[in-house]
C-alpha cells in the first residue's frame, strides 16, 4: 500500500475551514478580511490535493495496467457519493416539511428541475443551470468528472514519470493559460465557475497535482528541515498572496509547493500534523465541506423562528454557535453515513463485476 501522508490528510481540514470561513462570515454583517474573500481557493486547494493523492494511490496501477477501470470508479463512487446523496435526501425532506407547515426556508434551495442532474453527480457539467440544493456539492460533481477521466491524466503523468520539472512546467502553463484565456472569454474568473463549467474548473488544478506527485516521487525534498521551512514558505505565501490579491492563479500554483513540501515531510519522517486529532479532523473535513451549508440553513430558520434574530446580522455569540456547531454535525455525518457506506460499498464491490469486491477494497 502506498505510504500513508498524514500531513496531506490534516491539509484537507484547513481547506475545509477555509472554505466555511468563506460562506459564514457574512453572517456578522462585516466584510470579509481579505484572506476569508479568497476562501472559494479552498476548492483549489482539494482539486490540486485530490490530483496528488490519487496518483500516490494509482498512478503505477494504471501506467502498469494492472488497474480495473470499474473498481476505481466504484472505490471513488463509495468515498463521494453516500454523504452526498444522504445530504441531498435530507434536504429534500427538509423541503417537503417546510411546505407542509409554510415555512419560508428560501426559493434558492429546492431548485426541483436541477433534481436529476443532482442525483447522477453532473450538476457542474453544465447540465444544470438552475443550481440549487447544497450548493458545494457541485465540487463534488466535478471530482466524479475527473474520476471518470483519471485514466487520460494517468496516462499523461506516466510518460512524464521521469521528467518531473517538464510535468510541473507544463501543468502551470495550463493552469496559467486556462485562467487567463476563461477570464479572456467570459470576463470572469475561472475560479468563480461552480455549476456550468464546474468540470473544466478541476482540469488544470487536478492535472497540477499529478504533476507535483511527480515531483515530490523524485525526491526533491530530501531532507526534514528543508520540508519544513519550504511549507512554512508556502503557507505564508498562500496568506500574503490572498491577502495582497493575486491572481487566483499564482496562489493555486503555491498549493504545489506547499502539497510538496508536506509530503515531504511526511517522507522524511516529520511528526508535525500527524497526531490522532490532527489526522481525525482531515478525515471528517469531507463531511465538514458538505454539511456547512445545510447546517447554515437549518441554524438561520432556527435562530429567526426562535429567537428572531436576522441571519445575516448574528450577534457574535449566535455566529460563534454556528461556526461551531458546524463540527458535530460533520462528525455524525462521518460516522453515521460517510464511513459506514463506504464500508458496505467496498466491501460488496463492483455491482454485476466479477472480483469487484477485492479490487473496490483495494
Amino acid at each position: 500500500m502506498p505510504q500513508n501522508l498524514k500531513q496531506l490528510t490534516a491539509l484537507r481540514f484547513f481547506a475545509a475551514v477555509w472554505v466555511v470561513g468563506y460562506h459564514y462570515w457574512p453572517h456578522l454583517g462585516l466584510a470579509r478580511p481579505a484572506v476569508l474573500e479568497k476562501g472559494y481557493l479552498g476548492v483549489e486547494l482539494f482539486f490540486v490535493l485530490s490530483g496528488f493523492i490519487l496518483s500516490h494511490v494509482y498512478l503505477q496501477a494504471f501506467g502498469e495496467k494492472q488497474q480495473s477501470y470499474p473498481s476505481f470508479l466504484w472505490a471513488r463512487l463509495a468515498r463521494i457519493y453516500p454523504v452526498h446523496i444522504a445530504v441531498l435526501g435530507g434536504l429534500v425532506l427538509l423541503m417537503l416539511a417546510a411546505a407542509v407547515l409554510g415555512l419560508d426556508i428560501g426559493d434558492h434551495v429546492a431548485m426541483w428541475r436541477s433534481l436529476p442532474a443532482q442525483v447522477t453527480l453532473t450538476q457542474a457539467w453544465g447540465l444544470s443551470p438552475d443550481g440549487g440544493w447544497n450548493h458545494p456539492s457541485w465540487s463534488i460533481s466535478a471530482e466524479w468528472f475527473a474520476y471518470l477521466t483519471f485514466p487520460v491524466f494517468a496516462w499523461a503523468a506516466w510518460r512524464l514519470r521521469d521528467r518531473p520539472r517538464l510535468a510541473v512546467g507544463l501543468a502551470l502553463a495550463l493552469v496559467v493559460g486556462l485562467y487567463e484565456i476563461y477570464g479572456g472569454l467570459t470576463g470572469e474568473s475561472l475560479t468563480r465557475a461552480t455549476i456550468t463549467w464546474g468540470a473544466l474548473r478541476i482540469v488544470p488544478c487536478f492535472a497540477y497535482g499529478c504533476a507535483i506527485y511527480l515531483l515530490w516521487r523524485s525526491g526533491v525534498f530530501k531532507q526534514r528541515a528543508a520540508s519544513i521551512a519550504c511549507a512554512g514558505a508556502a503557507a505564508a505565501a498562500v496568506v500574503a498572496l490572498t491577502h495582497f490579491g493575486a491572481p487566483d492563479w499564482a496562489t493555486t500554483a503555491t498549493f504545489g509547493l506547499l502539497i510538496a513540501s508536506l509530503a515531504g515531510m511526511a517522507s522524511n519522517g516529520s511528526r508535525l500534523l500527524t497526531s490522532k486529532t490532527w489526522v481525525y479532523l482531515g478525515e471528517v473535513s469531507f463531511a465538514l465541506y458538505m454539511v456547512c451549508i445545510p447546517w447554515e440553513l437549518v441554524f438561520g430558520g432556527l435562530v429567526n423562528r426562535g429567537l428572531h434574530l436576522d441571519p445575516d446580522k448574528l450577534p457574535l455569540a449566535a455566529w460563534l454557535v454556528l461556526c461551531a456547531g458546524a463540527l458535530p454535525v460533520a462528525m455524525a455525518a462521518h460516522h453515521l453515513v460517510e464511513r459506514p457506506a463506504r464500508e458496505i460499498m467496498r466491501r460488496y464491490g463492483v455491482p454485476f463485476s466479477r472480483g469487484g469486491r477485492a479490487a473496490a477494497a483495494a
